[in-house]
């Protein structure tokens, strides 16, 4: 049964936009599904429209917080070195297959928050190790792929703590609806023009060709040099399956990839990170040769260490981002403790692994190829913010030449 605090409609609009724009589900195509329990509403009704979009079979894998819990209080310690590598194993193949991917996110993000940050570390390396093969083809957009959103009241607490909990969840499901734009008459219309206005500010970056940004700001001096043959994207995508989709809803950047080698200076965050369990703060680092060298955080400091130990490409960028700080998700004020919203609210770089179709050509390049032109290999993919309203960003060409791109944190 559906939460009295969530508006019935929209969340029916959500599974629909979640089906037909963010999927494009294919007749007959396989779609392998994740979601919180507490989701349980949104899955059977993307189900729904899923089977209505001509669906082959619609698998859904559920994780449960207490269950989670549980094996962190309970659970032999060589356990934390271990993960599902069958149940990932079984999703790189339908994958393989044809299948779709489709995440509900909506965990509480404090869920870990008082758990040994060394067992998380060990879990979370042990999962992403196991995760590799079927990351692989959704980060190399083998296939389309979507994540929406669910008002999961455990996360609504954290989002809005001083409110009751039928007040937060239908606070946080209001947030969720406008992001997504479903809270509009014609939703997969609104989507239309919002990822042509998207394409826009890509073809225009692309046109550019710039060799590296230059971000600076209030404890900002930092040189991104964007990778060989790189492109620029935001909102829909064609997977190499041939199929267009939107893979985050809600999406309100274009980005592209740094070249792993080419990064230098210094930067803040200027948005709390939310990454398993932690809230990371304060983030400030410092780039020699592309590498992090230097990384200090007022809060979660140790976590965000662990973090960059993960492997080699951890220390080094696989994306940049460029978001309008007038930006829905930005103007509404709400710091949601999740990437898939908090991106949205201000450019941002990701540490770890880059996308492959981020390159001209990108599909028909090898991995070697792929590593030759600058793009980073990692187990990571971690987004964190780095622009506000007092960023100026310029666009360097290869010549020393610099274009205005952001002024005050807006388009110039």
């Amino acid at each position: 049964m559906t939460n009295p605090s969530i508006d019935p409609q929209k969340l029916e609009k959500l599974a629909e936009v979640a089906v037909r724009v963010g999927l494009q589900l294919r007749k007959g195509q396989d779609l392998v599904m994740t979601a919180p329990i507490a989701a349980l509403p949104l899955v059977r009704l993307i189900t729904k429209h899923a089977y209505m979009a001509g669906a082959g079979l619609v698998s859904t894998f559920y994780a449960d917080e207490e269950a989670t819990l549980a094996r962190y209080r309970h659970a032999p310690d060589e356990s934390f070195d271990r993960a599902t590598d069958w149940l990932y194993e079984g999703m790189a193949k339908a994958y393989a297959n044809g299948a779709a991917r489709l995440a509900i996110a909506g965990d509480n993000p404090m869920l870990l928050s008082a758990e040994d940050p060394a067992k998380v570390a060990r879990a979370n390396k042990a999962n992403s190790t196991a995760y590799k093969p079927a990351l692989e083809k959704i980060a190399n957009f083998d296939i389309n792929w979507n994540i929406v959103s669910y008002p999961n009241p455990s996360w609504a607490r954290q989002v809005f703590p001083n409110d009751p909990e039928n007040v937060a969840v239908e606070k946080l499901a209001n947030a969720i609806f406008a992001a997504s734009r479903v809270d509009v008459a014609d939703p997969v219309a609104a989507w239309a023009e919002h990822n042509a206005n998207l394409a826009k500010r890509s073809a225009w970056l692309n046109g550019q060709r710039f060799s590296a940004l230059h971000f600076k700001g209030p404890g900002t001096d930092l040189t991104v040099g964007l990778a060989d043959g790189h492109e620029w994207h935001g909102g829909a995508s064609t997977a190499k399956n041939g199929i267009t989709c939107n893979p985050n809803i809600p999406t309100e950047e274009v980005f592209t990839t740094p070249h792993a080698l080419r990064v230098e200076g210094h930067v803040s965050s200027t948005k709390p990170l939310s990454h398993q369990g932690t809230l990371i703060d304060d983030i400030q680092v410092r780039f020699e040769g592309g590498r992090i060298v230097e990384a200090k955080a007022s809060k979660g400091e140790a976590v965000l260490n662990k973090v960059l130990d993960t492997d080699e490409g951890a220390r080094r960028l696989g994306e940049v981002a460029l978001v309008p700080h007038s930006s829905p998700i930005s103007a509404s004020g709400i710091l949601f403790y999740n990437t898939l919203f908090d991106e949205n609210a201000s450019c941002h770089i990701a540490l770890g692994q880059c996308y492959s179709k981020c390159f001209l050509d990108g599909a028909g390049l090898s991995p070697d190829e792929i590593r030759a032109q600058g793009g980073n290999e990692s187990l990571i993919h971690i987004d964190w913010m780095i622009g506000s309203d007092k960023v100026d960003i310029d666009g360097i060409r290869a010549d020393g030449s610099r274009a205005p791109v952001m002024r005050a944190g807006e388009w110039a």
